[in-house]
C-alpha cells in the first residue's frame, strides 16, 4: 500500500491532506530523513511530525471507561471516542467498541478494527468471561449465588433463562459477578430480580485481561499476549 493511502486510512487526513504533509516534509523516518509518497518503509520506522505513526489495521485498544460517557459515535453528551485522538474516529477500517457499557457503568472497554476478532470475543461460543463489581442499595439476602448459578433465572420480559453466572460476595453490599453472556443491562436486572438495586457498577476484567493500574479515561494499545488473555481463564484473584 502506498504511504499516502496508508497514512490517510489511519485518519491523518484526506489523501490530498497527506500529500501536502509529504511536501511539507512532515513525514520522516526514524533517522529524520524526509520521506516521499512512493517510498516503501516498515510501519514502525515512519514518523509524522516527529511522532511514531499510529498502529496499523488490526488495532486493539483497552480503555478504562469513566462514568458519564456513552459507547457511541454520536450522542448529546460525551462519548468514548472523545477520549481518543480525533483521527481514531475516521480510521479505515473503522475502530469499533467490542460490546458496550452503559453511561452509568465504568470499567474495561475494548475497541478494535478487526471485525473477525470482534465477533470472536462477543460470540457465545467463545464463552469469554466478563467480570463486574457492584455495590448495592441493600444487603445481599444470601441466596443470590445459588440463584444466579442455577441457570433458571428469567429476567422480566424475557423468555430464555440466563446462563449460569458466578457470584462472589465481597461485603454485605458488595459483590463480584462473572457472566458469560451480555444481555441488556444484565447485571442491574439480575439484582433487581432479587429485590435489590445496583448503585455502582464497574467491569474489572474480560477473560484474564484486567484493568490493572489504568486510570479512568486512560487507554492503551494491546499486544498479542494481551489479546490472548481475553480468551484465557481469569486469574485466581478474580474468581
Amino acid at each position: 500500500m502506498k504511504l499516502v493511502k496508508l497514512i490517510a486510512n489511519l485518519g491523518y487526513g484526506s489523501r490530498k491532506d497527506v500529500a501536502w504533509m509529504f511536501r511539507e516534509g512532515r513525514i520522516t523516518d526514524v533517522d529524520g530523513e524526509v520521506l516521499y509518497a512512493d517510498d516503501k518503509l516498515e510501519h514502525a520506522r515512519i514518523l509524522v511530525d516527529g511522532e511514531p505513526l499510529d498502529p496499523p489495521p488490526g488495532l486493539v485498544l483497552m480503555m478504562h471507561k469513566p462514568l458519564g460517557v456513552t459507547c457511541s459515535r454520536k450522542d448529546a453528551g460525551r462519548v468514548v471516542y472523545d477520549l481518543l485522538p480525533p483521527r481514531y474516529r475516521v480510521r479505515e477500517p473503522a475502530l469499533s467498541t467490542v460490546g458496550r457499557l452503559d453511561r452509568d457503568t465504568a470499567g474495561l472497554l475494548l475497541f478494535t478494527d478487526d471485525g473477525a476478532l470482534l465477533h470472536r470475543i462477543i460470540s457465545p461460543r467463545a464463552n469469554v468471561a466478563k467480570v463486574y463489581e457492584a455495590t448495592l442499595a441493600e444487603d445481599l439476602r444470601g441466596d443470590e449465588a445459588a440463584l444466579f448459578a442455577s441457570g433458571t433465572l428469567l429476567l422480566e420480559s424475557e423468555t430464555t433463562p440466563l446462563a449460569p453466572a458466578a457470584l462472589d460476595v465481597l461485603g454485605p453490599r458488595h459483590a463480584r459477578l462473572v457472566l458469560h453472556e451480555g444481555r441488556y443491562h444484565q447485571v442491574r436486572r439480575m439484582f433487581a430480580a432479587t429485590g435489590n438495586r445496583v448503585e455502582t457498577l464497574q467491569r474489572v476484567a474480560i477473560g484474564a485481561l484486567t484493568l490493572g493500574e489504568l486510570a479512568p479515561g486512560a487507554w492503551r494499545a494491546l499486544g498479542t499476549e494481551d489479546v490472548e488473555r481475553i480468551f484465557t481463564a481469569m486469574p485466581e484473584a478474580l474468581t
